[in-house]
């Protein structure tokens, strides 16, 4: 570790996540949310935290394993899926942007969408999936983590804010989850991780059917990837984020 990287995180260091008391959880599709961090989401939820959660794309084209459902009545039983699953997390607070899945929407409507959201909610901590990590190749993945990331940068600034006909709002950091470079850990308890699971596997089944070969290839990753996090802090489980604070926002990539 260099100097310079020394000085900056002892000087400016990375927020902790749980620290904070209002949140926006911010999934490109219906179930990334409940995928990437769901068990954060019900911890903090636990704890009597302000929590949205923010659904981008309507998960129109997720019909793989929807028996046959497609369009717009998978679109809305989608919907639906993502509420049950929300409420099992106990988020009560559920907004849906309804972009059409799959990229087929203008960019710039879901960064307009987003501050819209961020202005009413005033989180001071936004989750979103990692735009960065260069393995990802969904376009909505992608566009979500951009997109967040700006607001998240702006929100504070009123001028801006105004050009997308939306608040200020005082965010202090974004932790994007689906990430290769964590720098901050939740503790998850075992309690937490199985209504994670509850949620995904309870609630989502037009993506994850009942003992489907999906649905255990999920359960199998979310198990090693809490156990891998949960052994680096010294615990059973655990989530993983990339967070960026203010400082670190804008400028100083040195602190990683």
């Amino acid at each position: 570790m260099g100097l310079t990287k020394q000085v900056l995180k002892f000087a400016a260091p990375v927020p902790k996540i749980e620290e904070f008391t209002r949140y926006l959880f911010i999934g490109p599709h219906p179930d990334d949310i409940e995928i990437g961090c769901g068990a954060t989401a019900a911890k903090l939820a636990r704890a009597g935290k302000q929590i949205t959660f923010l659904i981008l794309t309507d998960g129109r084209y997720g019909d793989g394993h929807s028996g046959g459902i497609r369009g717009d009545d998978l679109a809305a039983l989608r919907r639906q899926e993502a509420t049950r699953s929300a409420e099992l997390l106990g988020v009560r607070d559920i907004r849906f942007l309804d972009l059409c899945d799959g990229g087929f929407y203008d960019y710039e409507d879901m960064v307009r969408g987003i501050a819209h959201i961020v202005g009413e909610c005033d989180p001071e901590l936004i989750f979103a999936p990692d735009p960065d990590t260069g393995r990802e190749c969904h376009v909505d993945h992608l566009r979500t983590g951009h997109a967040a990331s700006h607001i998240a940068c702006m929100a504070p600034y009123p001028g801006i804010m105004e050009r997308y006909g939306a608040d200020r709002a005082g965010v202090k950091a974004i932790a994007f989850y689906m990430t290769a470079r964590a720098n901050r850990f939740v503790r998850i308890p075992s309690e937490m991780y199985r209504l994670q699971e509850e949620a995904l596997f309870g609630c989502h089944t037009s993506q994850f059917p009942v003992d489907s070969a999906e649905a255990r290839s999920l359960a199998l990753y979310l198990k090693l990837r809490s156990a891998d996090f949960g052994l680096r802090n010294l615990c059973t489980h655990a989530d993983g984020f990339r967070v960026l604070g203010e400082t670190q926002m804008h400028c100083m990539s040195e602190v990683y």
